[in-house]
Order: C-alpha cells, then sequence, then structure tokens
C-alpha cells in the first residue's frame, strides 16, 4: 500500500500544480548532467595540471556516456520502489547520490575514479530520482498528462543553460574542484527540499473539482485497460514505442555529445578563426538548452492534442530535414544553429512523448515500472549516438558525415511510428 497519498478536496486543483512545479525544480537539478561538456573541458584542464594527466577525446566521453547509460539501467528497477515507498523518499535517496557524486567527483585523480563517481554514483541517483515525479504528475494530471509530464521535465532540458554558466562563474570564484563540491551540497539541499510536497494523489481522484468526466478520461488516457510489465513487454505497441524512442533519443543525445565540435567544423569551414568561434559557440549553448527545455511541454501538450503517433512522426520529420540540410549546407554557422537547436528541441520532445505514450497505450496502474523499462531505449540511444559521431570523425575526418545516417534512421522511425496505435 502507498501511504504517500493526500485527501483531495477542492483546494487540490490548486495544489497539484505545485506538484508540476516541484517536479520542474527537482529536474533542473537532476539535468545538470547535460552541463558536462562545460564541465570536462574544467577536468581536463585540472588532470592535465595537477596530476599531469592528458585525456584522450574517448577517455574524455566515458563518465558522461556510463553516466547516462547507468541512469537508463537504474530507472526501470525502481518502479515498485516509488509505489511502494511513494515518491517523496524515492526522490530524496536519488537527490543525494546526485550530490554525493558531484562532490566525489572533485577528488577524482584519473579517468576511471571520474567515471565511477560523476559515471556510476551520479548515474544511479538519476535513475532512482527522475521517474518519481513523471509518475506523480502523470497521477495528478490524467487529463492533460502530456502537457503535466512535459513540464515537469522541463528543468532537466533547461539546466545546462544555468549550471553551465554557474560552473564557470563558481570555478573563477572559489576554483573548479570547490566548485564541484558547493554545487553538490546544493544540489542534495534542492532536491530534498523540492521532494516535500510530491504525494500520490488517492485513488479515482481526477481532476480539479473532484471528479472524473469518465469520456474525457477514456479519451486522454486511451488505454482500454491496464497493462502490467510482464504484459507490456509482449505486444508490438511496446516494441515499436521503444524502437522510436531509442532513435528520437540517439540523434538528440549526439547533437548535445557533439555540439561544439560540429560548430567548430563549421567555422572552420566557412573560414572564421577557432579563437574567435569558440566564445559564441559556448553561449549557443543557452538557446540549445531553452530549446531542449521548450521541447518538453510543447511535444506533451501535442502528444495531448493529436496523439503519440502523429507527434512521433512530426518529431522524425524534424529530424529528418533538419539533417539534409547540414549536410548540403556544412558551412553555415546560421544553418548550424537551427539544426541544432531542432535537434536539441526534439531530445526533449522524446521525453515528453515516451511516458505520456505509455500512459496512454498501457494505462497507470503499472506505469512506473512500464516507462522504467520504456526508459532503457535512452541508455541505448545515449551509446549509438555517441558512437556513430565518433566512428563518423574517425573514418571520414568529419563529424559533419553523421548526419545523413541519422536522416536514414529518421527515415526507420517515421515508418515505425505508422504501426504505433492504440489497443
Amino acid at each position: 500500500m502507498v501511504t504517500d497519498t493526500v485527501e483531495f478536496d477542492r483546494k487540490a486543483g490548486k495544489s497539484r500544480w505545485l506538484i508540476v512545479i516541484c517536479g520542474m525544480l527537482i529536474n533542473l537539478a537532476l539535468g545538470a548532467v547535460f552541463a558536462y561538456s562545460i564541465l570536462i573541458v574544467h577536468f581536463k584542464t585540472t588532470f592535465e595540471e595537477l596530476y599531469g594527466i592528458s585525456l584522450s577525446a574517448t577517455e574524455s566521453q566515458l563518465p558522461f556516456i556510463t553516466a547516462l547509460f547507468v541512469f537508463s539501467l537504474t530507472m526501470p528497477l525502481m518502479g515498485k520502489y516509488i509505489e511502494k515507498h511513494g515518491p517523496r523518499l524515492i526522490v530524496i535517496i536519488g537527490g543525494i547520490l546526485v550530490g554525493l557524486g558531484w562532490f566525489a567527483s572533485s577528488y577524482a585523480r584519473d579517468v576511471l575514479t571520474l567515471v565511477f563517481f560523476y559515471g556510476v554514483i551520479v548515474g544511479i541517483g538519476l535513475g532512482i530520482a527522475y521517474n518519481a515525479p513523471i509518475v506523480t504528475s502523470g497521477k495528478w494530471f490524467p487529463e492533460k498528462r502530456g502537457l503535466a509530464v512535459g513540464l515537469t521535465v522541463l528543468g532537466f532540458g533547461l539546466s545546462a543553460a544555468i549550471v553551465g554558466p554557474l560552473i564557470d562563474f563558481l570555478s573563477s570564484s572559489i576554483g573548479f574542484l570547490n566548485a564541484l563540491r558547493v554545487l553538490g551540497i546544493l544540489f542534495i539541499a534542492w532536491i530534498c527540499m523540492c521532494a516535500i510536497p510530491l504525494k500520490f494523489p488517492p485513488p479515482g481522484r481526477t481532476s480539479n473539482t473532484g471528479s472524473y468526466s469518465a469520456t474525457s478520461l477514456k479519451a486522454n488516457q486511451g488505454a482500454p485497460r491496464d497493462f502490467m510489465r510482464h504484459e507490456m513487454i509482449r505486444t508490438r505497441t511496446f516494441v515499436g514505442l521503444w524502437l522510436c524512442y531509442t532513435i528520437g533519443t540517439l540523434a538528440g543525445l549526439m547533437a548535445i555529445g557533439v555540439a561544439k565540435l560540429v560548430g567548430l567544423e563549421v567555422a572552420q569551414r566557412a573560414g572564421i578563426p577557432v579563437s574567435e568561434a569558440s566564445a559564441m559557440l559556448t553561449l549557443l549553448v543557452i538557446p540549445f538548452a531553452v530549446s531542449n527545455g521548450l521541447g518538453r511541454p510543447i511535444f506533451g501538450w501535442m502528444t495531448d492534442k493529436i496523439g503519440p503517433r502523429n507527434t512521433a512522426i512530426l518529431s522524425f520529420g524534424l529530424i529528418f530535414t533538419s539533417s539534409i540540410l547540414m549536410s548540403m549546407f556544412p558551412s553555415s554557422l546560421t544553418l548550424y544553429a537551427i539544426v541544432f537547436m531542432i535537434l536539441w528541441m526534439n531530445l526533449g520532445g522524446w521525453l515528453a512523448i515516451a511516458p505520456a505514450s505509455t500512459a496512454r497505450f498501457f494505462g497507470m496502474k503499472d506505469y512506473a515500472r512500464n516507462y522504467g523499462l520504456v526508459f532503457t531505449a535512452y541508455g541505448v540511444g545515449a551509446i549509438l549516438g555517441n558512437l556513430l559521431a565518433g566512428q563518423a570523425k574517425d573514418i571520414f575526418g568529419s563529424y559533419i558525415a553523421v548526419f545523413p545516417y541519422i536522416a536514414f534512421l529518421a527515415l526507420i522511425g517515421i515508418i515505425i511510428a505508422t504501426t504505433i496505435r492504440p489497443f
């Protein structure tokens, strides 16, 4: 039995928005993992200056890839614990681990230690905490689930735009290693404080008036019955959704991993000196991150309005078009900025499409475990996207060479998306 519930009255119509806001703020701290491209610059400098260690390009990416992979493996295991113990306790435990991982990373003396502190510990913390606010928002807003989930995970996408500059500011003020320690403590306090209001609604509560409209609820939930996880994995809809989620996150996480590297290639082709382009490309992380964050409520809202299948097709259409344009005009910085804003936005979009689709297709009874399993596609996408970009660079000498392959995968995504149908 879940004990972390609240008695519903008419005031709950307002209080349920507090759940969404707190979830958004929690994700603002959890999403700091996406500021890794700024972190690693400081880590490389610190390792070289203090310990005489020079990190290769592959070694530099290992902590980030590990964090995302461990994140995706841990989350499916947490579903039953979220339902059993409630979201508040689960988020607090995960938040403490995330903060400890950041704090401990300041004591890393080599890449393997950093992989453990930042990749494993932070990754486990993310996997524990991430799904609980999503599940909670989904339960409070069955009639607007896509929008509620999109707003909840908005902070995860916006985080890099805030935490990235904060890392640079603290590093210049108190030193990079002290900055990691301050951020670790800050994340623990922030997440634990924002977790306090998280509670599940009582069974049967479905609107801000205390009662559901049966017609509206059926239209928005979509699932004729609740599927348990072992039932869900036997359906073609699950396979299609998982594959679409993999392709969507593959394209987005690839764009996050090589954003500045591609920008430097574009600047070089355009005849712009690296010294001039570097600072501008760093600043572009802010609109990229904002696009990532806004993609979540936008695509969540579209999932509510036009359905998961049509929203997925639209997403893959945007990925295909932007990838083709990047391949055709590899020396345009303006187009580069637009393309990467689209790709970052679509990553955020899939972090709203997938959870809302899971609820619509398979119901809410076993939602935490169901979406946890669907989310493993995120980890696979993280690994494949970064490996694909790396191989393109190694084989063809250019990161831009990866975009025709991304376009091809987007076409496959469109075909798969057409087969996703509610039961």
